[in-house]
């Protein structure tokens, strides 16, 4: 993949969603819930009055509704704004 976010942003591929079942329960996909953790996988320069202090290969949390859904090479990614991020794990 060759893909290099811009300014202030950061492509995350999402840690899968644990499998739940209850009782053999089968869940469907959209009512999972939406995975909060995940890695960079890409990162931006900065800006000027922000620079990045994220960096590939780092597991990070962010919100609940952050970032843009995007699907490269049959994987699926968010791009969103370094301050969408919430922490750094690790």
């Amino acid at each position: 993949m060759n893909i290099k976010p811009l300014f202030d942003r950061v492509l995350i591929e999402p840690t899968p969603a644990e499998e739940v079942t209850l009782g053999g329960i089968i869940i469907p996909d959209t009512a999972k819930e939406k995975p909060l953790k995940g890695k960079v996988v890409a990162a931006g320069d900065g800006t000027k009055d922000e620079p990045m202090v994220l960096s590939v290969g780092m597991e990070v949390l962010f919100g609940k509704y952050a970032g843009t859904e995007i699907e490269l090479e049959g994987t699926k990614y968010l791009m969103m704004r370094q301050n969408d991020v919430l922490a750094i794990i690790g």
